[in-house]
């Protein structure tokens, strides 16, 4: 095959085709040769030969190539209808698909775009609500009413909240008290119940534990059953108590100054035969003897007495020696035998004796007794009667402080608990049971009331002034106060409900005297709180409050004004601020206060135009007398001044006197000592030239 290659030779040229602008195409190209080339994949597998006739040179082929190019083809619909239904449009994607879609929250706005946004309460309930982008996504697209009236509904979800809030305070104070009611009215009936219980308990023991007899009153054993009969006699059991105290003294050394006479003191039981043992080591120390009254716990310790030897034959005597006594109600008695586990710890704990031993703690320090006969039920005996009379003593001076209590909230009913040692006093007393005593009632309304029905009213006193609703609370005191001077005839009720009435009354008008400090410069909650005060009769203490808070503004307001070289506007400042307080604080005051206390208000624009003026002076000292800044100052104060008129004060005599009658200034800058120095040294000098 020849092969072609470069060459600088001129051969014939060709005329070059001209290209023509590209034609816009309106409607489908005719079907050519050319558009079977260009047409479906499936013409393109055309035979070689009818490739080679296509690609053949003709004139205007790059023509038609480069309109191609550059022009649009338009496929023609092959059958459109024109009543055919529109194509449904494309299902929505998932919400969370690819993690790329905002929250729901944000776009809120965008779909809920046709009406104003409301509140949700199920997204504000939230407590991880992120309130500011919220409120941003909420309110993106809103217009500024929309804004407005958003704005609304959260002012009244706010306050309809605040209100369910305060009325769910007060059902829950409600609920509370009668709680708190049905709580000491169950406290009672298990009291009685107990005590039935330990009655129960009582002679149930007595029919095990048995009488054992006593070994120190032996005489007395004797002649018991003669007694029995008289067993119900107060002065009979005191007689025979007396007598086992006396006895006890005789055969316990020392005990008398431990256990002396007591009304209604008597002895439980004895029991000898235990040791005392070393709480550390566990081995025996002493033996002793065991007593136990119905208030105390004596602990004697078996001593040998001194014998001459020689004449005597026989086992040494032995006496018993008052150790230890304690208040029962201070004691604890353990048994050390009921912990002891199965093993050989316990069988080690047997043979030591420790089955049969007790622990006595006394104010934490701890004793320990050991009974000697092991087979014996001395240690039962003991606890089990130990736990009895430490019940009984435990009831009965809780029925001595019960009956105190109510003798005292029966008559005096002041809230004062008294002591239940301290005798009460004889009316009171009159030898009656609590509930025989007559109960304090009153007149309310053609009813008659108790005590229990006040308190009634003073806790809803006391609530009215929780939740800040001064005009039910003032109303309260009031009506109360009313119905404590009709009881003339009724000292004590009347000495009851004032008291409890003045406590509450001054509590509230604490808490109105703080709101009214707050809210000095209204005239209107300031008139308000004034009335309330004046109602409940704290009308000083609502004055002096008024005018110390105003003061406090005046020195804070003159403080805020600072000298900076130019005196007149600075005496512009200081009078605008001094005259304008005044007149403000005159007129607030003689809204709210009543005509008769208008003095009050007069001295104290009085004492602040005194201050005035001594500022004035201090300022004015520097300057001379008729000169033009002198005369500007004054000018201005005297304008500052007659603002004062509107109020109907005329303070123009008082501004300023000093400095126009051109009297000395009372209040001079003192000199310091050099300075004095040089003033003297100066008038000498002069005193010598004119000699």
């Amino acid at each position: 095959m020849e092969s072609r290659g470069l060459t600088l030779r001129s051969k014939s040229r060709r005329p070059r085709p001209q290209i023509s602008a590209p034609k816009p195409i309106s409607g489908p190209l005719p079907t050519s040769n050319g558009s079977k080339g260009a047409g479906t994949p499936g013409q393109n597998t055309s035979s070689p030969s009818s490739t080679s006739l296509d690609r053949a040179p003709s004139k205007g082929a790059t023509s038609d190539l480069v309109k191609r190019r550059y022009s649009t083809r338009f496929n023609q619909v092959p059958d459109f209808d024109v009543s055919a239904p529109p194509v449904p449009g494309l299902p929505k994607a998932p919400a969370t698909y690819g993690g790329l879609s905002p929250p729901e929250t944000s776009r809120r706005p965008s779909t809920e775009s046709s009406g104003p946004p409301k509140v949700d309460l199920n997204a504000l309930r939230d407590p991880s609500l992120p309130v500011d982008k919220y409120v941003a996504n909420l309110l993106a697209n809103a217009s500024e009413e929309e804004i407005e009236a958003f704005q609304k509904s959260l002012r009244k979800v706010k306050n309809r909240t605040s209100t369910d809030l305060q009325q769910n305070v007060y059902q829950n104070r409600t609920q509370f008290i009668k709680i708190s009611k049905e709580a000491e009215k169950l406290k009672g009936e298990m009291r009685t119940l107990r005590t039935l219980m330990a009655e129960l308990t009582t002679a149930l023991g007595q029919t095990t534990i048995g009488n054992t007899p006593n070994p120190m009153s032996p005489a007395v054993d004797e002649y018991m059953p003669k007694r029995n009969a008289n067993r119900s006699s107060v002065a009979n059991l005191e007689s025979m108590w007396n007598v086992q105290l006396q006895t006890l003294w005789k055969t316990v050394e020392g005990s008398q100054k431990f256990l002396p006479v007591v009304p209604g003191r008597h002895i439980v039981m004895e029991t000898g035969h235990w040791v005392e043992l070393d709480s550390a080591t566990w081995k025996p120390r002493r033996p002793v003897h065991i007593v136990l009254l119905n208030d105390h716990l004596l602990i004697a310790a078996k001593k040998r007495k001194r014998v001459d030897q020689s004449s005597h034959r026989g086992p040494v005597p032995t006496k018993l020696v008052a150790e230890e006594c304690w208040p029962l109600q201070d004691v604890d008695m353990i048994d050390l035998g009921a912990n002891l586990s199965a093993g050989v710890a316990r069988d080690e704990a047997e043979d030591r004796g420790i089955a049969n031993a007790i622990n006595v703690r006394v104010g934490g320090k701890p004793f320990t007794y050991r009974h000697d006969k092991r087979d014996s039920s001395a240690k039962g005996e003991l606890l089990a009667t130990f736990r009895k009379t430490v019940e009984d003593l435990r009831r009965t001076l809780r029925s001595e402080t019960e009956a105190a209590s109510k003798s005292t909230e029966s008559f005096g009913y002041l809230g004062v608990r008294r002591p239940s040692h301290s005798p009460m006093p004889d009316q009171y007393d009159g030898g009656e049971s609590t509930r025989d005593k007559p109960e304090v009632r009153i007149d309310v309304d053609g009813k008659q009331q108790n005590l229990r029905w006040v308190d009634g009213q003073v806790d809803e006193l006391d609530i009215d002034i929780a939740l800040q609703r001064f005009e039910e609370a003032v109303a309260n005191v009031e009506r109360l106060r009313k119905l404590a001077k009709g009881l003339k005839g009724n000292a004590i009720a009347q000495d009851v409900i004032n008291t409890k009435v003045d406590e509450r009354a001054a509590t509230l008008a604490e808490v109105i005297l703080r709101a009214l400090v707050d809210t000095h410069s209204f005239p209107v909650s300031t008139k308000t709180r004034v009335s309330w005060l004046t109602r409940l009769g704290f009308e000083d203490q609502a004055r002096e409050a008024f005018l110390k808070t105003r003061s406090e503004i005046v020195s804070k307001r003159i403080r805020a004004c600072v000298f900076e070289g130019d005196l007149p506007l600075y005496i512009f400042q200081i009078s605008y601020v001094y005259f304008t307080l005044i007149k403000n604080t005159i007129s607030i005051y003689q809204q709210c206060f009543p005509p008769v206390m208008s003095s009050a208000s007069i001295r104290w624009a009085k004492h602040h135009l005194d201050g005035f003026n001594a500022l004035l002076t201090r300022q004015l000292s520097s300057v001379q007398r008729g000169t033009t800044v002198w005369q500007k100052c004054i000018d201005i104060v005297h304008e500052q001044a007659d603002q004062l008129t509107e109020v109907g004060v005329d303070f123009t005599d008082l501004v300023a006197k000093d400095l126009e009658t051109g009297e000395e200034f009372t209040e001079r800058p003192q000199m310091t000592r050099s300075e004095s120095l040089i003033s003297g040294l100066a008038d000498t000098a002069a005193a010598a030239a004119i000699i």
